[in-house]
């Protein structure tokens, strides 16, 4: 087995195609075709299931992803000791978004991180699937870190986490609606309302889902909002209700907040890696660096763990 074959191997695994595997490696794609040849002879196994639509991992090439990456990230480690004393600091980092993140200045911080390490090449995506997606997107290798907006302490225990806001929410309220105006609702209230939310897998959706499952109650959403401030738009026009955070809805015209008696919906941004994962000198200096640009609006906490590993 040579280092070369288990980096084509990831990029494969990463890219689902030989031919794009090939171009983010610079090389034909016969290369690529025969370096995993090789490899399965080697060990005796089908790594990737090939047709004409698409290219899957087997089971054993989904064993063996988690442990050819770490080896990767070895090498890399070992490629940052001696940048460090030489040209400085190489490698690359892939970040997961979520859409609509607006409690972090993302385009300063992007800009901050490329001036200090020009040599390192910084990746940026949003995951339209939310924190659902982000933490599949770790599981798999394909970003080093993501950002997750799940309920406190829920951050699966896969994941090394970095608390960095917790986040208040509120039942937004359009006006001239029925509950308009009331000094609190009881969950009940909210039975035949209609709601605009964030889709499946949003962490915040998670949240409220399992809030009124628990009770018992079918909550209907009408509208599937990416962003919270495309969720207060859908409000201003009367579409439904929605349980945002409560600065998101503060001083903004024709939407009221109404506290749902007996309930507390909170969720936590986090800073997520995988933990089988080793930290390269470029990761660090990211993570580093983010919270210098975290936003800190009013009624948010800082996290309870912002420097430390849960």
């Amino acid at each position: 087995m040579e280092l070369r074959q288990l980096e084509y191997f990831v990029a494969v695994a990463h890219e689902r195609s030989f031919t794009l595997a090939a171009r983010r490696l610079h090389v034909v794609q016969s290369a690529v075709s025969a370096a995993i040849a090789a490899l399965e002879k080697d060990l005796k196994v089908t790594l990737f299931e090939r047709s004409a639509q698409r290219v899957v991992l087997t089971e054993a090439g989904t064993a063996l992803l988690p442990e050819a990456l770490a080896v990767m990230d070895a090498v890399q480690g070992a490629r940052d000791v001696v940048d460090e004393l030489g040209a400085g600091m190489r490698g690359s980092v892939r970040v997961g978004l979520l859409p609509g993140l607006g409690l972090i200045d993302l385009p300063a911080a992007a800009g901050e991180f490329r001036r200090r390490y020009p040599n390192v090449e910084l990746q940026l995506r949003v995951e339209p699937e939310g924190s659902a997606g982000v933490v599949v997107g770790l599981r798999n290798g394909d970003i080093d870190v993501g950002f997750l907006g799940v309920a406190p302490g829920s951050v699966p225990r896969e994941l090394t986490a970095w608390e960095m806001l917790r986040v208040p929410q509120v039942l937004a309220v359009p006006e001239g609606h029925r509950l308009a105006g009331r000094r609190s609702v009881k969950l009940a209230d909210l039975a035949d309302e209609a709601f605009v939310d964030f889709p499946p897998g949003f962490g915040t959706r998670t949240l409220v889902d399992q809030r009124f499952e628990a009770a018992g109650i079918e909550r209907r959403v009408v509208v599937e909002a990416l962003g919270i401030e495309n969720s207060v738009e859908f409000l201003t026009h009367g579409v439904g209700l929605a349980i945002l955070p409560a600065y998101a809805v503060a001083r903004v015209a024709g939407v009221g907040a109404v506290p749902i008696a007996g309930e507390r919906f909170e969720w936590s941004l986090y800073m997520a890696t995988l933990k089988r994962r080793k930290s390269t000198a470029a990761l660090r200096a990211l993570l580093g660096l983010v919270g210098a640009h975290l936003r800190h609006p009013p009624g948010t906490e800082l996290g309870r763990d912002l420097d430390q590993q849960n």
